[in-house]
């Protein structure tokens, strides 16, 4: 299991939402239906991408100290 390749894909996923989420919003304005869009539920998926890519960088960085503390304990050089 690759912790860091699974965080990568979870921001890419992250970022996509924002993508997503940010498309709808600006879709919207005059002439817009008022059904057609949400802001609400657009604004609580831009939250939600926010904590996933928080939570998946916490995720690469204990990534990283993992690596790092492993390659101490052995005595090979650190990057």
């Amino acid at each position: 299991m690759n912790i860091s390749a699974i965080a990568l894909g979870g921001l890419q996923q992250a970022q996509a939402e924002v993508e997503r989420a940010s498309k709808q919003v600006a879709s919207s304005g005059p002439g817009t239906p008022v059904d057609a869009i949400s802001l609400s539920h657009e604004a609580v998926a831009l939250m939600v991408a926010r904590s996933q890519f928080d939570a998946n960088i916490s995720a690469l960085n204990a990534a990283y100290e993992a690596e790092k503390t492993l390659l101490e304990s052995t005595g090979t050089p650190s990057f």
